[in-house]
């Protein structure tokens, strides 16, 4: 099985991210996985992240941090998000990484709370999401790199819950640089099978984040590792397994503890 394990940066001790490899190297983990903020923040950081590159840093994804996604009900801050995104892919291909991941929105609106109704049609929500996609898609296309979409659970978004809805989108695109990004905590709520969704995503997913039933790290709640690690490994899948969430401990305890509870199944 050649699958990496990677640790969200934000979780990771350390003042540089050659100290925070460094770190993660020691705990078990083989990489760092990006925050990328808005305000083109993550561009500003080429500088750093050339001279982690060239301090053997292994930066292979950047997971998007803004308080806006490509989903907004407003067009000017959907423009904001797309902009954002093609920035960091940029980025992330200079550095020679896999990606971007980003959700369709989150905290905008639920369903499941009031007023239940958003403001937006499914159709139009489901054409806003593969314009965006679309355009995305391209660029990271002519640049070697992926745009992966991630599915949040239905208290964070309306949109991209599941990740057959997620394939969906990725499909219709008809793009092969537009791809899913998992999320282990997510996928607790919305998915009746996970192991199977996983299976039947097979051709689409490249990139698993992994975190607990309880949105801390893997071993604390009650999701099935060995049987999620053993469905990724029948599918021959290639992507990294991101450690996200929080972390119940402190993370000089806890990270090479995870580390090692998620080597026992690969």
């Amino acid at each position: 099985m050649s699958m990496r394990i990677t640790c969200q940066e934000q979780l990771i001790p350390g003042r540089t991210l050659q100290e925070k490899h460094a770190f993660a190297v020691r705990a078990g983990f083989d990489g760092i996985e990006l925050r990328g903020k808005g305000g083109r923040h993550f561009e500003s950081r080429l500088p750093e992240l050339e001279r982690a590159k060239a301090d053997g840093v292994v930066m292979p994804t950047v997971c998007v941090e803004m308080d806006h996604f490509i989903g907004d009900f407003s067009a000017e801050r959907r423009r904001d998000a797309i902009d954002n995104l093609a920035s960091q892919l940029t980025v992330i291909a200079e550095l020679g990484g896999l990606g971007v991941l980003t959700p369709a929105s989150w905290a905008q609106f639920s369903r499941r709370l009031p007023p239940f109704e958003p403001p937006r049609s499914p159709a139009d929500d489901r054409a806003v999401l593969l314009d965006a996609l679309t355009e995305l898609g391209e660029h990271a296309a002519e640049l070697g790199v992926l745009i992966m979409l991630e599915p949040l659970n239905r208290y964070e978004d309306h949109m991209v819950n599941s990740i057959g809805q997620a394939v969906d989108l990725c499909r219709a695109t008809g793009l092969g640089s537009v791809r899913v990004a998992a999320d282990t905590y997510h996928m607790n709520i919305e998915e009746d099978d996970p192991c199977s969704s996983l299976a039947e995503a097979a051709p689409y997913l490249a990139h698993v984040q992994v975190s607990e039933s309880n949105r801390n790290q893997p071993g604390t709640g009650h999701l099935d590792w060995p049987a999620l690690l053993a469905t990724l490994d029948a599918i021959g899948h290639q992507g990294d397994l991101a450690l996200s969430g929080g972390l119940r401990g402190e993370p000089e305890t806890v990270l090479p503890q995870t580390a090692a509870f998620l080597r026992k199944f690969l």
